[in-house]
């Protein structure tokens, strides 16, 4: 019973070095890197990463987020909303942060959807990101319509 009540008493005592510890972690990661990963380039990891993602303008690309979206509205919005075009697609970035981040290409994209409005989509297409790991993925906001503000204001997380 006193190891018990040492144990809990050393529990108390100890948590908020552990969380001054995290903090100064923290404080030192946004400082400077404190990880060997974080100065190599991904290509040169153990298990590295190509570098390698489709463009903004890929077919495959605008196809999978055409599709995601008309399944997101119809099954979670109970709406029939789909993207019937994109134009003026651009990339905001490929790797803004470092190369020693998992490789993302960041791209935005005027759309028209079927109730004849225009709105921009942002989204990344991101290497090793699909399923299990396999394939590029991409991760896209429809600006206006995040109703679960998932990305905040205008898609302001799925940007750069």
């Amino acid at each position: 019973m006193r190891a018990l009540f040492a144990l809990s008493v050393a529990a108390v005592i100890m948590s908020p070095m552990a969380i001054a510890a995290d903090y100064d972690r923290t404080i030192a990661y946004r400082a400077g890197p404190a990880h060997p990963y974080d100065t190599v380039p991904a290509e040169r990891r153990e298990v590295p990463w190509t570098g390698r993602v489709p463009a903004c303008d890929d077919p495959a690309v605008l196809s999978d987020i055409r599709e995601r979206f008309a399944t997101t509205e119809a099954h979670y919005w109970a709406s029939s909303l789909s993207i019937t075009s994109f134009e003026h697609i651009r990339s905001l970035g490929y790797r803004p942060w470092s190369a020693s981040y998992i490789p993302r290409r960041f791209c935005a994209a005027r759309s028209w959807t079927s109730d004849g409005r225009k709105r921009t989509v942002y989204y990344s297409v991101r290497e090793d990101l699909g399923l299990a790991g396999w394939g590029w993925n991409v991760e896209w906001c429809v600006s206006g319509l995040d109703r679960s503000y998932a990305y905040g204001g205008h898609c302001r997380a799925a940007r750069p």
